[in-house]
């Protein structure tokens, strides 16, 4: 049996994975492996290729970042000009037929006139009640209310939340906002109103980057690529079976045995527990909830419809549709679909009916990726998930009955989404914790269970920063202190990731 000695072992090569690999080879200091059971880095950061030639990421991923030091990695990777596009966000609500600018809050000056009231009478008994009332909210459900009244919560922030996260907002708590929802203004909501304006964008990725190549999968990759490949293990010789935390030792698949003195887990924490056997962490893993998403790719032929044009994401609160977001992954790069000159036959016209003839034709083509959230409290039929997204497309007028579709793409993510719930709270500073005094510091999307970090940018940080942890017992900012690191503006990035780098931001633990 084979065995490994390492300062620092990494397990998974998604962002934060590879960002722990990063800044080990950076600090060339420590000896370190990286192990990931799939043969392509990039976790739920990763892009597929259907045979037809249409990529499609795990869900709706950007690139926009709250670190100068993640730029520069990526940066490092990707280094060309022309690897990259940069695109303004134009997104949108459908709503009774209508697309309302986002943030929908902002904007119902675009609703039909019953609905405006309703909105605005909600906010003014919302803002009256926030002078008076001397406590906070409880939960999801409670904040909805007091930042946008009931009629808003009514008819947008409770149905599209629940689309989303497959549990209703009453059991969720509000921590993990932040930067993500944004509360309105009733003076400049009034305002428009009454000037029948929209509001303009908001909120920190109305600008963003994408990979002109690979999907958002290919950043990564790329970034995989920057590391000695002797400290890489992928595929089935990178498949843990056993973590022995007691004698700080980790079984592969093929039977080597890694030992380490420190061990960064980046699978989810309630694998992870599971793999080390411990029931008092295996009970705690018990009170977190997460949700399943489905991803669904629809490549069309023909030219971008009109109707269509130059628009990013779209959400979607109605129960005309199962899915609560679309993104028109055409939009993101020309690389994105096969290119025009290749022939496809049509598979199905989108009323489902077949095509007149399915002789393979050249495009050009456009694609459409959807996202449904599935729970325990939301389930999803997932025989016929395909056909009623399909619908869906048409109910919303994003397809034409005849639109001529020519690849389809379906997966299911079971740890799709870390649901921030009331308990998870209470979990977590005990879960984390425990694994740290076991030398594991589980970190991540699902590793430390925190949505409001778990963008790419967030997760990659969480690696570094655990690192910078285990060698120069520095602060870790993203985990500990989430409001900060997503508050703090473009030109402060500088000098806060400097300090952390070297270990010399001081920062009040107890608060952690």
């Amino acid at each position: 049996m084979a065995e490994i000695n390492v300062d620092v072992l990494v397990i998974g090569a998604g962002p934060t994975g590879l960002g722990a690999a990063k800044r080990l080879n950076q600090i060339n200091g420590a000896s370190w492996l990286i192990v990931d059971s799939t043969e392509t880095p990039g976790g739920l950061a990763s892009t597929d290729v259907t045979p037809e030639g249409f990529l499609y990421d795990v869900g709706g991923h950007v690139i926009f970042s709250h670190y100068k030091y993640f730029d520069e990695c990526i940066d490092e990777a990707l280094p060309k000009e022309g690897d990259w596009y940069t695109h303004q966000r134009i997104s949108y609500v459908r709503y009774k037929g209508l697309w309302v600018p986002y943030p929908f809050q902002n904007n119902i000056s675009m609703l039909p006139k019953e609905d405006q009231v309703k909105c605005l009478d909600g906010m003014i008994d919302a803002a009256l009640e926030a002078r008076v009332s001397n406590v906070k909210p409880a939960n999801f459900d409670e904040w909805i209310l007091r930042m946008t009244g009931v009629g808003i919560a009514d008819i947008f922030m409770r149905p599209y939340n629940f689309k989303v996260w497959a549990v209703p907002t009453t059991k969720m708590q509000c921590q993990w906002l932040g930067e993500r929802v944004a509360a309105p203004d009733l003076k400049t909501v009034t305002k428009n109103v009454v000037l029948q304006k929209t509001a303009g964008n908001w909120g920190p990725n109305a600008t963003f980057r994408f990979p002109a190549h690979g999907g958002t999968g290919g950043i990564w990759i790329a970034v995989a690529n920057t590391l000695p490949k002797k400290n890489t293990r992928f595929g089935e010789t990178g498949t843990v079976e056993k973590v022995d935390a007691k004698n700080k030792a980790v079984t592969l698949k093929d039977g080597t045995v890694v030992k380490y003195n420190k061990l960064v887990s980046t699978m989810a924490v309630d694998a992870l527990a599971e793999k080390i056997g411990d029931q008092s962490l295996i009970g705690l893993t018990k009170q977190l909830y997460y949700s399943t998403t489905h991803v669904i790719g629809v490549g069309l032929r023909g030219e971008r419809p009109e109707r269509i044009g130059d628009k990013c994401w779209l959400y979607f609160p109605e129960d005309n549709c199962n899915f609560y977001r679309a993104t028109i992954f055409s939009n993101y790069s020309p690389n994105n679909q096969p290119a025009e000159s290749v022939k496809l036959p049509t598979q199905q016209l989108a009323d489902g009916s077949a095509p007149a003839s399915k002789e393979p034709a050249p495009g050009p083509y456009w694609s459409i990726m959807l996202e449904v959230s599935e729970s325990s409290m939301k389930p999803v039929n997932r025989e016929t998930l395909l056909a009623d997204s399909i619908q869906g497309l048409v109910n919303t007028e994003m397809l034409k009955p005849t639109d001529e579709i020519v690849s389809t793409y379906v997966r299911a993510f079971d740890h799709g989404y870390p649901t921030p719930t009331l308990e998870r709270e209470g979990a977590l500073k005990q879960l984390l914790p425990k694994l740290q005094d076991m030398d594991i510091w589980s970190r991540g999307r699902f590793g430390s269970w925190r949505y409001e970090v778990g963008n790419q940018d967030h997760s990659f940080m969480l690696g570094v920063e655990a690192v910078d942890n285990i060698l120069n017992g520095s602060v870790e900012l993203t985990l500990n202190y989430p409001d900060f690191v997503n508050g703090r503006r473009n030109e402060e990035r500088h000098l806060v990731d400097g300090l952390q780098a070297f270990g010399k931001l001081k920062v009040d633990e107890s608060k952690a």
